[in-house]
């Protein structure tokens, strides 16, 4: 819509936002000068949109899905503004370092809302209660599993995504939190501990 429509731009990010990138001029250049209040402030904005998206699954998941498909055309618009402008690149290597773990942490939290919307809608064998009860338990779990996530990404997102470093340095630690975060999800809870080990040598 973006694309065929340059007005659905101005509609969607307001005439402030879109005026600087026409100006060639990226908005995130005022973090620099505000690093720890400016990292502060984006920690509150991504934990209120995790704990929105995973709220909205108490209505059947309406507002979660709301949540991650206006999220998701934002960044799409965004991303055609600047690609309009020619700060394509600089867009993407602000995004990279702290995105490998912002957008997981909220695609995590949007899940965490969805299984409370089955638990509530779909029991099977439960009843309506109990589904509720122990969907919403996981959830929880995962919806804090994401606030590390989350700090560790606003720290990111205050103090490196704007600066001056190299771009290739800004994709290169995207990468490197990307691949420590799919290190951890995959292997956490797969290999086996001491107490498993330790069990299992006194069943033998």
């Amino acid at each position: 819509m973006a694309w065929a429509d340059p007005g659905f731009e101005r509609l969607l990010l307001g005439g402030t936002m879109l005026d600087t990138i026409e100006r060639g001029e990226m908005w995130t250049h005022s973090i620099v000068s505000v690093k720890p209040l400016a990292s502060s402030t984006i920690m509150t904005n991504n934990l209120s949109v995790s704990l929105a998206a995973f709220a909205g699954g108490i209505v059947g998941g309406i507002g979660t899905v709301y949540m991650m498909i206006f999220n998701g055309v934002l960044i799409g618009v965004v991303a055609v503004a600047c690609d309009r402008a020619g700060l394509g690149l600089s867009l993407w290597s602000f995004i990279a370092p702290h995105g490998a773990l912002e957008l997981p942490a909220i695609f995590i939290a949007g899940g965490a809302g969805l299984l409370v919307a089955k638990g509530m809608l779909s029991p099977g064998f439960l009843t309506r209660r109990e589904s509720l009860t122990e969907a919403a338990a996981l959830g929880i779990r995962l919806l804090l599993g994401v606030i590390p996530m989350l700090v560790v990404a606003g720290i990111i997102e205050g103090f490196v995504s704007p600066s001056d470093i190299p771009l290739t340095m800004k994709f290169a630690l995207g990468a490197t939190m990307l691949i420590l975060l799919g290190g951890y999800l995959f292997l956490v809870g797969r290999l086996p501990n001491a107490d498993t080990h330790r069990a299992n040598e006194r069943s033998e």
